[in-house]
C-alpha cells in the first residue's frame, strides 16, 4: 500500500483549486449554457433526472432542489416515475456521455417528444448527440489517468462539479421565483 504523502487540508486546498479553476472557466465559456439549462427545466412540464452511480447521486441531489422550488420531478427508475412524454425534459450526467443506461433513456426520451439536457464533458459523445441542451465541463473523465486534467480520483472532479452546477441552476431559478426560503421550506421532506 502507498504511504499516505498528502494530508486532508492539502487534498482539502486541491479540490478546492480544481473546483475554481474549473468554475471560473464555466463562467466565462459556457455562460450561454448554463442559461439554457436553467430555462429549459423552469419551462419543463416535469422534469426526469438520470445518472449512474456518483453522476446519478449528484443529479438526485438537483432533483430534490427543483422539487423544492415546486417543479414536478422524477427520478428515473424510481418505481413512482411516470412515462416522460413531449414537454417534459430528461435531465442526465455521464462524465464519458457513453453510458449505455444514460444513452438509452435519452434516445427513449426523444422517442417520446421530450426535451434532453446533458451535463457531460464530451462534446461529440452519443449523450450530446441527442440533447438539447448541452453542458459541457472542461473536467477529466473518469478513464482519464492523467494528472493533467485532475488529480483526483475517477471522475471525481466532474462529479463535484455536477453538484456545483445543479446547486447553482437551482439558486439562480429561486431568486427569479421571489420565493422566500420559507415558502419553499413548506415542500421539504417531512416523513424523515
Amino acid at each position: 500500500m502507498a504511504t499516505l504523502t498528502r494530508s486532508v487540508t492539502d487534498a482539502l486546498t486541491l479540490v478546492d483549486q480544481e473546483l475554481s479553476s474549473v468554475v471560473a472557466r464555466l463562467s466565462s465559456e459556457s455562460e450561454q449554457q448554463l442559461e439554457e439549462l436553467a430555462e429549459i427545466l423552469a419551462s419543463a412540464q416535469r422534469v426526469f433526472v438520470v445518472g449512474a452511480g456518483r453522476s446519478g447521486l449528484a443529479l438526485r441531489m438537483t432533483a430534490m432542489r427543483l422539487m423544492h422550488l415546486g417543479l414536478t420531478v422524477h427520478v428515473v427508475g424510481d418505481v413512482t416515475a411516470p412515462a416522460i412524454r413531449a414537454g417534459d425534459v430528461l435531465l442526465t450526467a455521464s462524465g464519458s456521455g457513453t453510458t449505455g443506461g444514460i444513452v438509452r433513456a435519452a434516445q427513449s426520451a426523444v422517442n417520446a417528444g421530450a426535451r434532453v439536457a446533458a451535463i457531460t464533458t464530451a462534446a461529440t459523445s452519443p449523450l450530446a448527440a441527442l440533447a438539447t441542451t448541452l453542458v459541457v465541463v472542461p473536467a477529466a473523465g473518469k478513464l482519464d489517468r492523467s494528472a493533467t486534467a485532475s488529480a483526483q480520483y475517477s471522475g471525481g472532479l466532474f462529479e463535484q462539479l455536477v453538484v456545483i452546477i445543479g446547486d447553482s441552476v437551482f439558486h439562480a431559478l429561486w431568486q427569479r421565483a421571489d420565493a422566500s426560503a420559507d415558502e419553499l421550506w413548506t415542500r421539504h421532506a417531512n416523513l424523515e
